[in-house]
């Protein structure tokens, strides 16, 4: 004997569609070279002997704590990249601690394309990029990517390993999606 119906209706319906990164090693390599920084910031002010005063040994050692602090935290930041697609949302998390992160409805996306080779000298480096022509991009590493184009005419690439699913996943989910709104 069941009292309660409303317990028969299970979500049958997968929250995660499709997720993916991309990682770049060679990004740790700077983030040494930003500890370096600092600790060459921390020995000026610990072990110095400078006799020129204390304005430019404070200036010196706090130009290379913050340039050490910069590079470490800017190449953190994009050491790798992960890519989520559920029913509504393409979300994009950079870093260890997921920033900087966007999150784009479906709804916004017109279309979605692979790109075999996406380099960070067509953004002008690594990170999240904007470039006029170009639109939006967060690139970590040379490779294939996906390039979004969205409703409002601007593009948005990630660098992303096995891009070719993602992007059969995001046109499926856009013509299940427009073929709901039609019913």
């Amino acid at each position: 004997m069941r009292d309660h119906p409303h317990d028969e209706h299970v979500e049958t319906t997968p929250t995660e569609v499709w997720t993916g990164r991309a990682t770049n090693r060679a990004q740790w390599i700077l983030a040494l070279g930003g500890c370096a920084f600092m600790a060459l910031g921390i020995e000026l002010a610990v072990d110095s002997a400078w006799t020129s005063g204390v304005a430019p040994l404070a200036m010196s050692v706090v130009g290379c704590i913050a340039a050490g602090l910069l590079v470490l935290f800017g190449t953190l930041a994009f050491v790798h990249v992960a890519v989520k697609v559920d029913k509504d949302t393409l979300e994009v998390r950079c870093g260890h601690i997921g920033l900087p992160r966007r999150s784009i409805p479906l709804s916004q996306i017109v279309g979605a394309d692979f790109v075999a080779r996406v380099t960070p000298r067509q953004w002008g480096g690594w990170g999240y990029r904007w470039r006029p022509h170009q639109g939006t991009a967060v690139v970590v590493r040379r490779g294939e990517g996906v390039v979004l184009r969205l409703g409002d005419g601007h593009t948005f690439t990630i660098t992303v390993d096995n891009a070719e699913a993602a992007v059969r996943v995001i046109r499926d989910l856009l013509r299940s999606g427009a073929a709901g709104a039609t019913h």
